[in-house]
């Protein structure tokens, strides 16, 4: 295998109750592989951003196929990374769900309005399971997978390395963790980034904390950065 894969992900646990405590953790510890590494910020209380573009930084003298990944996914998908290189071999970056059009001040992927209305299935495309194990709970099949998107869920986001770097992409350190998905994204279509989703089989213990006061607070800073 001569790709190399790297997870970077933060996780509020110590370093030794990653790998006991957090769905993520517990997955990463079956798959050991001379291909795959972990950059893992542990005990950690920044703001995702910072943290992933330090990863960027990092990659920049040791390249790889950067999987952006929350800490409480299960990764239940036992060819992971075959699934990513056959996806980055179709998409610059990929994700598990998104929407197939951007409309203007929309607040998520998958909603059009402050109201958290659901956009219709034609647009989204993806598949995400939610649960705190497997079996999981319910299975949101938002529509076909494998489709070019405007707008990916960030609890999973992967690319090469080389590509945000030759592309100059960042993450925005001025949303700690509401929108950061949402902004990246924008990045990525006004610098005519491809974007889609791949199937990947994971289970997402959240399903967001969207409406709370952060995350409007983060929508305000949204929409004074984007202005639509």
């Amino acid at each position: 295998m001569k790709v190399k894969f790297r997870f970077v992900c933060a996780t509020r646990e110590s370093y030794d109750d990653f790998f006991l405590q957090t769905p993520l953790g517990r997955s990463l510890s079956i798959y050991r592989a001379p291909f795959a590494e972990l950059l893992l910020f542990d005990s950690n209380t920044k703001g995702l951003p910072a943290l992933y573009n330090e990863a960027l930084r990092d990659a920049a003298s040791d390249p790889a196929t950067l999987i952006f990944i929350h800490d409480d996914v299960h990764l239940c998908d036992f060819f992971w990374y075959a699934h990513l290189a056959a996806g980055l071999s179709n998409f610059d970056i990929i994700g598990v769900a998104g929407n197939r059009r951007r409309l203007p001040a929309q607040p998520a992927w998958r909603f059009i309005d402050e109201q958290l209305t659901v956009d219709s299935q034609e647009h989204l495309s993806g598949i995400v399971a939610h649960g705190n194990g497997f079996p999981p709970g319910n299975l949101s099949c938002y529509g076909p997978p494998g489709q070019e998107v405007k707008l990916l869920d960030g609890v999973l986001l992967a690319a090469r390395s080389e590509t945000l770097i030759d592309k100059q992409l960042r993450f925005d350190e001025r949303f700690d963790f509401h929108f950061y998905d949402l902004d990246f994204c924008r990045q990525a279509e006004r610098k005519r980034v491809r974007m889609g989703t791949w199937p990947l089989s994971i289970i997402h213990e959240s399903e967001g904390k969207f409406g709370t006061p952060a995350w409007r607070e983060a929508y305000v800073r949204y929409r004074q950065k984007w202005k639509d």
